[in-house]
């Protein structure tokens, strides 16, 4: 298959981890490391984009220490932010261009009501390029995991 002709849904990864706008930078950086993604978006509780967030944003922006960054909330990381996306059915030419544009290496794919239902990373279009395509248009339902890491702070025995 030409790679000109492939859609954002046969490329995409759709397994994704998130977090929601009022988690901290540092369990953003957490779950972005322990995960091993460097893009993480940032989604409310009905699953709909309000971001995405880079590596690059999280320590461009690091200041104080763990206390100060527990403070924090992500939501303000995306606040001047401009998050471009596209939908399933988008050539993925057309995807690749809005990254370049926008200057991103991601592209957020958005579904039914604008809910996150997948990315694209500069990764899946090398593998297409490449013609190691794992998704295929045809599947009769996108499924999509969005995983949340909860710190579970260890009990002082001594209590």
């Amino acid at each position: 298959m030409d790679v000109r002709d492939l859609t954002v849904a046969q490329v995409m990864s759709r397994t994704l981890v998130a977090v929601e706008p009022d988690e901290s930078p540092l369990m953003a950086w957490e779950i972005m490391r322990r995960a091993g993604v460097r893009h993480l978006p940032v989604v409310d509780r009905r699953g709909c984009l309000r971001g995405v967030l880079t590596r690059e944003d999280l320590t461009g922006r690091w200041s104080g220490g763990p206390a100060e960054q527990s403070c924090a909330r992500v939501h303000r990381l995306l606040a001047e932010r401009r998050c471009p996306h596209t939908t399933l059915g988008a050539r993925l030419a057309d995807a690749a261009e809005s990254m370049i544009g926008a200057g991103v290496d991601a592209i957020a794919v958005l579904g039914e009501s604008n809910r996150l239902v997948g990315m694209v990373t500069a990764t899946d279009v090398l593998r297409a390029v490449a013609g190691r395509i794992t998704g295929t248009q045809d599947s009769p339902e996108l499924m999509t995991g969005m995983f949340r890491l909860v710190p579970v702070m260890p009990w002082d025995q001594e209590e």
